[in-house]
């Protein structure tokens, strides 16, 4: 009998129902979301701060022009991250968490430059060919891994196992 109710419990967990939606909270308006649920059954790939390509080779090192601004910048990253996904089977539109560290712009007095980080950012998200948003949070810092840099983004994606 134990034989029997152990075998039927087994095929009981080894039948998994399908996985349901992520769900995005939020009003449809905001570029991001208030809240994303993740359910039980998704994979997640987590993927660490990313910083932007050299932009400007001839540049003086060391310097916001070698990175470009922060838009550029901004578009660097998405586009690295972007490939970071791609090679893992997701997709931008997977991306349910993401954290953006801005560094204080010269040509703002030191100030971030929100608006630049997005329109970088609404390139890629919260768009007619990506509408997917992601929970987010965006901070200044003082500074990053190298001078000159003024964008870091770190992301979360959840992916339906195929």
């Amino acid at each position: 009998m134990r034989r029997l109710a152990l075998a039927t419990l087994l095929a009981a967990l080894a039948v998994t129902p399908a996985a349901a939606e992520i769900k995005r909270v939020g009003p449809e308006t905001s570029p991001i979301a208030s809240a994303v649920v993740v359910p039980a059954g998704y994979d997640i790939i987590y993927v660490s701060g990313i910083t932007p390509p050299v932009t400007n080779p001839g540049a003086p090192e060391g310097t916001p022009r070698e990175f470009g601004d922060t838009k550029t910048q901004t578009i660097g990253v998405i586009e690295r991250i972007k490939g970071i996904l791609e090679s893992q089977g997701a997709t931008l539109g997977d991306v349910v968490m993401m954290r953006v560290l801005l560094v204080g712009d010269p040509a703002l007095d030191g100030k971030m430059d929100f608006a630049g980080m997005m329109e970088g950012y609404r390139q890629y998200f919260a768009n007619a060919d990506q509408p997917n948003r992601p929970a987010r949070i965006t901070s200044q810092v003082s500074a990053l891994v190298a001078p000159g840099m003024m964008v870091e983004i770190e992301v979360q994606a959840a992916v339906k196992p195929k």
